[in-house]
């Protein structure tokens, strides 16, 4: 594998889990609790969206 096909997967995974973590907070925990796994799973979307741009410059 090279490093774009490392950046793609580390991407692949970080949407996945910043997914899970959104549905955590909207679903599981209807108190404060849920409002940091959401802000958690969009901080998870905002470093995938990183790795997706370093994708061919790296």
């Amino acid at each position: 594998m090279n490093k774009n096909t490392v950046l793609g997967w580390a991407t692949f995974i970080m949407i996945v889990e910043g997914l899970a973590l959104i549905a955590l907070g909207a679903f599981r925990y209807n108190e404060i609790a849920g409002w940091g796994f959401a802000s958690v799973g969009l901080g998870f979307f905002a470093i995938a969206w990183v790795f997706n741009a370093l994708k061919g410059r790296v």
